[in-house]
């Protein structure tokens, strides 16, 4: 089978969705067999080479102001649109309704592939934030909603991601296909532990709380200060571990500050290696994710990887599958209640292992059983379309737009083909010419030095005589 995997962030930038797509890319080629081309905006100075898939970045704009050090990409490339067209996706699957769901729809009117798309995250949450004006963040939202109801099926990453998206004005259906962990199960080495976390000096004996993602404010950050302050105000040690980069770092540093915490909070920027994450997840004694923010809760998933307990908002997406004391904790969204629970279980080690044990068997779920489903599902799909049993689209005047577009940018991409093959046999004429004209001089400058050698010779004879 060959899969077409486009999103609009992929390594260099590391994000939660970066990670989907190359789990996907990696599974479906080692454990498929399928041919793999990924589709994601160029970022400049990066290395697409590598992979064991082909990567095809194509033309971007430095947007990373706006959007949090993201790129946007330009879809309408004739020659990137036709690269992925020759490599004849049978399946396209995207994962960002922005310009790679854009391009989709371009290079389904190219191959007649059917479309899946993944909603992995409340896109409104960060429109909303970008785009100041309620109007325009309204129209926004429409807009992707009309991208998404273009594709041929839809898939959540959770059942509360499936209902944000309904009440944002999405009335199609929809299935949950969750995401994985590319952890494998257990807890990192006591060397490795002690390597990733050791130059933060933590003191032993005294718990450590994780938070591992974006620093962002509307993950529920403020909130877990918040509780930390009640906790440092009864007389409780503890130490915060963020680990993470986002816009809103100062910020928290700053409010960890005021709130007389900050000796015992540490920010230790990104880290990017997988075993350094697994290390501060088996160093942690509890695992603090407030956010109502988050569909899936990746982090959550490897965190309970690593036999690390999460803290969640009752009734939050990250919290499916959780069952409050077992596998996991769930809180009322309030300082006080975690401050609460906090206090109530910290210092109860046997508990925490306990309940992080059981979430490690309970609910892991690791990248290949979460691509196999996906690949069973690709199958389903175009067996439906062999057999003309996937649903029509409704067509709308954006979608004829679109034809119109991939219309206009395969004539486009045909005539440069055209003209670069014209160009490349003329080359080839030229160097022909060259040649021959080379030959020619150089058998013209032979026969001349013969001609003087012999008349050189004559010239000796008659002197003789």
């Amino acid at each position: 089978m060959r899969v077409c995997l486009l999103n609009d962030s992929f390594p260099p930038v590391l994000d939660g969705v970066a990670n989907v797509v190359t789990n996907y890319a990696e599974c479906l080629v080692r454990d498929h067999g399928a041919e793999v081309a990924v589709g994601t905006p160029r970022y400049p100075g990066a290395d697409y080479g590598g992979y064991p898939y082909r990567v095809l970045p194509y033309r971007s704009f430095d947007t990373s102001a706006l959007f949090s050090g993201y790129r946007t990409g330009d879809p309408f490339s004739a020659r990137y649109l036709a690269e992925l067209a020759d490599f004849g996706p049978e399946l396209i699957h995207t994962h960002c309704p922005a310009a790679s769901t854009l391009l989709a729809r371009l290079l389904r009117e190219e191959t007649g592939a059917p479309v899946v798309f993944t909603y992995h995250t409340k896109y409104d949450v960060d429109i909303e934030r970008v785009l100041k004006v309620k109007l325009a963040a309204h129209e926004a939202i429409r807009s992707m909603i009309t991208a998404v109801e273009a594709c041929d099926e839809v898939w959540t990453v959770s059942r509360g991601a499936g209902e944000n998206l309904e009440a944002l004005g999405y009335g199609g259906a929809w299935r949950v296909m969750p995401n994985g962990v590319d952890f494998a199960r257990g807890r990192a080495e006591d060397a490795a532990v002690e390597a990733a976390t050791g130059p933060y000096g933590l003191p032993p004996g005294v718990p450590v709380f994780l938070f591992v993602g974006r620093l962002m404010t509307y993950k529920g950050l403020p909130l877990v200060l918040e509780a930390l302050r009640r906790l440092n105000s009864l007389g409780r040690d503890f130490r915060m571990v963020f680990v993470g980069k986002g816009p809103d770092r100062e910020l928290l540093e700053e409010k960890a500050a005021a709130l007389g915490i900050g000796d015992k909070c540490v920010f230790t920027g990104p880290v990017y290696d997988r075993e350094a994450l697994r290390a501060w997840n088996t160093r942690a004694d509890l695992f603090l994710f407030p956010s109502t923010f988050d569909t899936n809760g990746l982090v959550v998933r490897e965190a309970a990887a690593c036999g690390l307990a999460s803290v969640l908002i009752r009734g939050s997406c990250a919290a499916e599958g959780i069952t409050d004391g077992r596998n996991g904790f769930t809180v009322e969204e309030t300082p006080e209640a975690l401050a609460a629970l906090l206090e109530r279980i910290m210092g109860d080690r046997a508990r925490l292992r306990e309940t992080g044990q059981r979430a490690m068997e309970e609910i892991y779920l690791s990248w290949a059983d979460c691509v196999d489903m996906a690949y069973e599902r690709y199958g389903a799909i175009l067996e439906e379309k062999k057999a003309g049993r996937l649903p029509e689209k409704r067509r709308l005047p954006a979608d004829l737009l679109l034809s119109l577009a991939a219309k206009s940018l395969e004539e486009r991409e045909r005539r440069r083909r055209g003209w670069a093959a014209l160009l490349e046999s003329f080359r080839e004429s030229a160097v022909g010419m060259m040649e021959n004209i080379q030959e020619a001089e150089t058998s013209a400058s032979s026969l001349r030095s013969r001609l003087l050698e012999q008349l050189k010779q004559e010239r000796e004879e008659h002197r003789r005589r």
